[in-house]
């Protein structure tokens, strides 16, 4: 199935003329009668009835309309989007981020780099763990965000920190611990925990909830397949957590430091070797101003 036989079904069908839908589209009535025959052909029904006098649609052919205008509408958005692109210059950059918790961090990176490079067309993809390290050695990602602990570095990986994060105690707002400045983890030994698959959140996070989990009941563990589903749970009042500081939308959550925790170091990984002038334009602009973590100037 082709494009030209596409809008010579969708002239066809919209002016139950051949020979008018061969002026519209500028070829021979008989190169439209082809391209719809072979269409018919290829989807193995008739789209239309054909009287020496009339031409009429068959239900099929009305199902088939709109799916095929569909089709070329698509089409004709991404071409227009293609040239736009050409015509501004756009500069894109794959940008790697290997769970939602590095979201609320890239989100400053990216922040500090508008302004600079008005251009930058960065296109992020979310991929968990092992997928997204393979794509990253395999240069499909120009760089590759995250924390510095799980994301193993080879001959040609270099790793820039930008900032450093503090492990906090993730509680509903109305907790007993909610107005707490800090906690010791010894102090979740009494409560509910809510527990995330560790490909989904840092390494060094995952290891400090199980920490926690292995003193609380079976009974007062929740877990949980992603980020998402456990401030799901820590909103409606299930159980604490731990995480990575982070920006909360809503009102419904507390985040406490964690006593005595080391924090975190976030950062972006690239290849040494890499000759690309908007990579390394990139790098610099964001090593060389690192955002701020909130509340800080």
């Amino acid at each position: 199935m082709n494009t030209d036989q596409l809008k010579s079904f969708i002239q066809v069908a919209e002016n139950l003329n051949f020979a008018r839908a061969a002026e519209i589209l500028k070829i021979t009535q008989s190169a439209v009668s082809r391209q719809i025959h072979s269409l018919e052909d290829e989807l193995g029904t008739k789209l239309l009835h054909r009287t020496t006098r009339t031409v009429t649609l068959t239900p099929a052919g009305i199902s088939f309309l709109e799916d095929a205008k569909n089709v070329i509408g698509r089409l004709k958005i991404a071409e227009q989007k293609i040239r736009h692109h050409q015509s501004t210059n756009m500069q894109v950059l794959t940008i790697g981020c290997q769970n939602e918790a590095n979201l609320d961090l890239l989100c400053r990176i990216l922040k500090s780099c508008r302004d600079e490079m008005p251009q930058l067309y960065p296109f992020l993809k979310v991929i968990p763990h092992r997928s997204i390290l393979n794509l990253f050695y395999q240069d499909e990602l120009d760089l590759l965000f995250g924390f510095q602990d799980d994301i193993p570095t080879k001959n040609d990986t270099v790793y820039k920190e930008l900032f450093q994060i503090p492990l906090c105690c993730i509680v509903p707002a109305t907790h007993l611990y909610a107005t707490r400045a800090e906690l010791a983890k010894e102090e979740l030994y009494l409560e509910n925990i809510v527990v995330c698959n560790s490909y989904a959140i840092p390494s060094k996070v995952a290891e400090m909830q199980n920490q926690i989990s292995q003193h609380i009941p079976p009974e007062s563990t929740y877990m949980c397949e992603n980020l998402q589903v456990l401030l799901t749970l820590v909103r409606a009042g299930y159980g604490c957590s731990v995480l990575a500081q982070m920006n909360f939308i809503n009102s419904d959550i507390r985040a406490i430091p964690l006593k005595d925790s080391e924090p975190l170091s976030y950062g972006v990984f690239f290849k040494k070797s890499s000759q690309s002038p908007l990579l390394k334009k990139f790098i610099s602009i964001v090593t060389s101003t690192p955002p701020a973590p909130d509340g800080e100037k």
